[in-house]
Order: C-alpha cells, then structure tokens, then sequence
C-alpha cells in the first residue's frame, strides 16, 4: 500500500493548510507488535521508508503516531508548543508509578532538581570506590576457559552494583527474588492482555510490583535516619531552598525506577559491548593496552573518563543497540509535526533507535565502526538528534554519566583480566521488548590473561 492511499489518522482542519498523517493498522488489535517483537528497529525502518517521518498504526489497540527521523524527534522533544504530555503511564504507570520519567512540566523539573543531589559529580565520586571495588570483586570470580553467559552474569553484578551505591544494602538470598520482580515489570509493558488474568505478563508485573515496594518501605525508617552516601539516603534529606522535600512514597517511586532504569540500561550496554568486543579481537586489543597502559595504579575517574578507545566503543555499542529504543508522549492538544496534523489525545512513540541506523546520517550504519566517533569524524554531529541514547531535552537521562562510568568499569576490569571471543558466525538473538535483551544469555568464552612480569 503506497501512503497516498492509505489509511489517514484523522482530517486536519480545513484551511490549515496542513497534511493528515498517513500509515495503516497493521494486524488487528496487535498492529505492528509482533514485528517489532521479532525485528525490532528493523520493522521500525521499514515503516518509515513506506510512509515517512511521521505514520500511524494502532497497536494494543491505541492509535499512535510513529516519529522516525532527527527532524520529527526534534518537534517532539523540543515542545515548543507544549503538545506533547508524558505517554509512558499506559505501558509502564501501573509498575513504575510516578517514576521520573512519568512525571511532566513544571511538576517533572521539580522532581528533577531535587534529584540532582544524587548525582552531583562529588556523589559520583563518592559512589566511585565502591562501584570499582564491585567490579572486581564480581569479574575476578569469574572462571575462565568455559562459556559465560555474559548478560545474566552482568545482570546480576549491576544489581548487586545499584543495590549497594543505590542503597547501602547487600540484597543478597533477596537478589534473585528481585531481579524477576524487576524483570516482570519491564515485561508487562507490552502485555497484550492488559488484565490481572493468572498466569498472564500483567499479572506477574502487578505482583512484582508489591514485592518492590514491600522491599523499598521496609528500608525506608533506616534510610530517613541515615547520613550515609548512598543514593536511596540521598533522596530522603535532599531539599529545596525553601525546605520541599520528597515524600515517601516520592522516594520509594523513584527508588524502583533508577535501580530499573540504572542496572537495566547498564547490563544491555555492557553486553552489547562485549559481545562487538569479541566478535573483534583488534579493537579488544586496542581497548585492552589502554587500560594496560596506567599500569597497577588505582582505577580513577579522571584516568577512566580519559579512555578513549573506551569511550568509542560504547558510543558505537549504545547506536547499533540503544537500551531504551524509544520515547512515548501523548498529545494534549491539536498539533502538527513536520506539516503533519496530530490531534489531541493521540500516542506518539519517538523511535529513535531508528534514528542511529538511518545512511542520510552514518556511513554503512550496520557496521561495528567506533572510530566514526572520533574528533576527526563525529558522525554523530550529523544531526543533533541522530543519536540520542539517553533521550534528549528536559527528560534526558539523569544517571547518564553514572552509566558510562558504570559501563567503563566492568570492562576495564574485563580487559585486564580476561581475553575473549565469540564464534566469527555468532549473532545476538536479540529480543525486541520494552528493552533488548538476548535470547540465549549472549554467551561468550573466557580466556585468562597472561600477564607479563
């Protein structure tokens, strides 16, 4: 079906002189989910080579705008006009209520600046030794000469990571009982029976969300108490100049989101890399004489921040895999992206993993290639809004700095220690939910490194 004659969203006014937004359902009630489940941002491109920047669909039965493109994300995300309301409340509202990123406007930048305190670059330093003490403590059990299954195994460091700097807590026996219940909120998102029916998505997020909370307020005396570090203690005593502070169940919302949103976002990237790492050995070497290079001095922010292989390959890992795929908005009034008429109360998913793997923006976009983000290229300067892993604009991601710190530390300590590969025909199986997640653990296997005297 050609746009020209397909299914239009709605009229736009007469005479303001603006065109409908084009597109189709897709499969009924489902719309384009199953593709997306299965493809990814694969189906996402090939819907906008057929209909453009800016289409419909209507999946789970929802009408929603797809936003592809630097040049429609920028409408959505600069806002000028204030059309665009926070989406996220229908997929995650039930399971992160209230979180950071389900919050808008002048009540969203409140809770923001107050969160700041968390992530000042003092409290990051002071995160700093114990994140480093961590890693090494988790990758030097790790045995060699065998497969590891690298996602779950970086999964559950970057849980006990966020549980002890987030939290001043060792989880412990509680570890695995809470990652199925973080894991069951995040899966529900896309549950197409949206009912609490048993043995459904649904169901399973609504129960882990109860163990999360039961989890966050059963700590929560000791953190209002507590001067310590860590960012749960953080939260509960940061306060405005005129003495705003976050209520409870303020501080035990955003709670559960960051350690989501943190141990999540961090895993899927720390994968993502060593996966590409393995599958080639020449920029594993370069990254590893980097790290090599500061001999058996301490790790330090200063000397990690200043890594630049490092940072190159992340860069390059978080386009061709951005953790979080896409942003949700809703519109609150008539509007118009690109010349396209939008009316109130609409969905609009800004996809802008699709963003990163667009050939108008980066040469052959499916190729392993950190150096197109080196000072020389900057590729990524093509566009202001042809990469955006952590979003962009007011509701960019707060803890960015703290993930790639979190992200460089796992794998220096993973090129001191180790070398690895994958099999040269290996391919992530990934899976396309709420966030990507490989099928089968993204095995990878582990050599020992020499090390010479």
């Amino acid at each position: 079906m050609t746009p020209e004659r397909a299914a239009i969203l709605a009229k736009p006014p007469r005479g303001s002189g603006l065109q409908p937004v084009v597109g189709d359902l897709g499969m009924p009630f489902i719309g384009h989910g199953l593709g997306w489940l299965r493809w990814g941002p694969a189906q996402q491109l090939d819907l906008y080579r057929k209909y453009g920047p800016v289409s419909w669909e209507k999946p789970l039965g929802n009408k929603t705008v797809l936003v592809t493109g630097p040049d429609a994300t920028q409408v959505v995300v600069n806002n000028k006009d204030k059309a665009f309301g926070q989406g996220w409340d229908y997929y995650i509202g039930p399971f992160f209520p209230r979180g950071l990123l389900l919050l808008q406007f002048e009540e969203h930048m409140f809770h923001r600046r107050l969160m700041q305190h968390a992530f000042t670059r003092d409290r990051l330093a002071a995160y700093f030794h114990d994140l480093t003490r961590l890693v090494d403590d988790a990758v030097g059990q790790w045995e060699p000469n065998r497969q590891l299954p690298s996602y779950p195994t970086i999964k559950a460091m970057t849980l006990d990571i966020a549980a002890e700097i987030f939290m001043d807590a060792d989880v412990g026996p509680e570890r695995d009982r809470l990652n199925d219940a973080f894991i069951a909120c995040t899966h529900a998102a896309l549950a197409v029976v949206r009912h609490p029916v048993p043995g459904g998505n649904w169901r399973r997020g609504l129960q882990g969300r109860k163990v999360l909370e039961e989890y966050f307020y059963r700590m929560l005396p000791t953190k209002r108490a507590s001067r310590e570090d860590d960012m749960f203690s953080a939260l509960c005593h940061a306060q405005t100049e005129d003495g705003r502070r976050f209520s409870d169940a303020d501080v035990v919302n955003h709670m559960i989101f960051l350690v989501m949103a943190a141990h999540d976002t961090s895993t899927t990237t720390a994968t993502t890399a060593a996966y590409y790492l393995g599958k080639h050995p020449e920029w594993q070497e370069r990254a590893r004489a980097e790290a090599l290079a500061r001999g058996d001095a301490p790790l330090d922010m200063v000397g990690l921040e200043g890594m630049p292989t490092l940072e190159l390959v992340i860069k390059e890992c978080l386009r061709l895999v951005a953790p979080v795929p896409g942003l949700v908005r809703k519109t609150v009034k008539d509007t118009e992206i690109l010349g396209r008429y939008v009316p109130a109360g609409v969905m609009v998913s800004v996809d802008h993993w699709v963003n990163h793997l667009l050939p108008e923006y980066w040469s052959d976009p499916q190729r392993f290639d950190p150096d197109r983000f080196s000072e020389k290229r900057r590729e990524d300067k093509s566009h202001r809004y042809a990469w955006m892993p952590f979003g962009a604009g007011a509701h960019k991601c707060i803890g960015m700095h703290f993930g790639m710190l979190e992200v460089k530390t796992i794998l220096d300590a993973m090129l001191r220690n180790f070398e690895w590969t994958v099999p040269s025909d290996y391919r992530i199986p990934w899976s396309f939910s709420s966030m990507p997640f490989p099928r089968d653990g993204a095995p990878i296997t582990l050599q020992r490194r020499i090390k010479l005297a």
